[in-house]
């Protein structure tokens, strides 16, 4: 087992493109983490520099680790090996979640929280889209008016993010979306006042989501707009453009298709709870 340092991390976000799509959410964590962006994330291998699983684990030495549920993420090659990292390098002493992984891993996962007496249970099955390239995307017509209303989120709409986040709604909540709006991409549409009535963010592991509009100002297509702004600026910059949409979520599942993205139909992935 080895913990990688600042110059081996950049390595391991390398040799991760090779393996897109299924590796697209602990890249994704590596390539915030590479450029600057706050993590609480410790990296692990088990070998290195041909490893066969990378997992990342909340660092017991970063205080700010303390503000945000407990997760775990990881991308194998390998079962046992995964299984032994798992078994040694992941504290299974307190609640925490496992998320964005192949549902193959499922039975090995399952075992090692046998072993160590925690119990476990799926919490969501999720489709994994993702735009292989800009070209793909289909742009929605957007007139001026509504163009000069998109803007970003700002400090001030934290709370009412938060609110209407399936998730949130609780201090850890507000501390989640503190930390993207201050660090991550976000976009928005403004109302006449100045407020937002739409808005999508990216997660620190740079996935698209929390895509939302107020109901009163549905059916305008702003979801469009919002993810098309969105795609071009995190292509722009350099992001991944991909996202997670929970299985029986398919009014968003048709809507990233028909913009464009696509998905590998024999991976699936899933969030597990453990010692809840």
């Amino acid at each position: 087992m080895k913990v990688l340092n600042k110059d081996e991390l950049q390595i391991a976000e390398g040799v991760l493109l090779k393996h897109f799509p299924r590796s697209y959410k602990v890249y994704g964590s590596l390539y915030t983490c590479n450029r600057n962006k706050p993590s609480t994330a410790e990296v692990v291998v088990d070998s290195w520099p041909d490893f066969k699983v990378i997992l990342l684990r909340v660092d017991p030495k970063n205080k700010r680790s303390e503000d945000f549920r407990k997760s775990v993420s990881f991308f194998s090659t390998d079962e046992e090996v995964l299984r032994k990292l798992l078994s040694e390098e992941v504290d299974w002493s307190t609640y925490f979640l496992i998320g964005g992984f192949d549902i193959s891993h499922v039975p090995t996962l399952k075992e090692v929280s046998s072993e160590k007496r925690v119990n476990n249970r799926s919490f969501t099955l999720v489709h994994l889209m993702y735009l292989p390239d800009i070209s793909h995307l289909r742009e929605p017509d957007v007139d001026s008016q509504l163009e000069s209303r998109i803007s970003s989120l700002s400090l001030s709409h934290i709370d009412m993010v938060n609110k209407t986040w399936k998730f949130g709604g609780d201090e850890k909540g507000y501390r989640h979306f503190k930390n993207i709006i201050s660090n991550f991409p976000t976009c928005c549409i403004l109302d006449t006042h100045g407020v937002p009535v739409a808005w999508i963010l990216m997660y620190e592991y740079c996935a698209l989501g929390m895509l939302y509009t107020l109901p009163e100002h549905r059916r305008k297509g702003y979801a469009k707009v919002l993810i098309s702004t969105m795609a071009k600026k995190l292509h722009a910059d350099g992001y991944p453009v991909y996202c997670f949409i929970e299985e029986d979520n398919m009014v968003s599942y048709k809507l990233f298709k028909n913009m464009g993205f696509v998905e590998d139909t024999s991976y699936r992935a899933a969030w597990f709870e453990f010692n809840f």
